[in-house]
């Protein structure tokens, strides 16, 4: 399975963007750094024609029960635009904000 007609399956720029969102502050944690780098490849393949990432190369570095909700997300944007949407409320649901480290540290040192 290529992911390469994903972001063609948006109904427009601010639907991809709230997806893109979703993954880049609920799923992709940089306390798992792995993980975060193929969460956030394919945030990218979101934008791009080309293969940023694979489903396979998703299966070995992102944990189960993200992957499941990664898979279902493919599964809503070859659906249907209100398939997507119905995956950015159930992510909400499940999916607490990710706390960036990083930024955090920053901040600490500036004080």
């Amino acid at each position: 399975m290529t992911l390469t007609d994903l972001r063609d399956g948006f109904r427009d720029a601010e639907q991809r963007k709230c997806v893109q969102a979703m993954i880049a502050s609920r799923l992709a944690d940089d306390r798992e750094p792995q993980e975060c780098r193929y969460l956030m490849r394919l945030w990218w393949q979101l934008s791009m024609p080309y293969q940023e990432v694979s489903v396979a190369e998703l299966r070995l570095n992102v944990g189960q029960q993200k992957l499941e909700v990664v898979l279902e997300l493919v599964r809503a944007i070859r659906s249907s635009h209100e398939e997507i949407d119905a995956w950015l409320v159930g992510a909400v649901q499940r999916f607490p904000v990710v706390q960036d480290r990083g930024f955090s540290a920053t901040l600490d040192s500036h004080e």
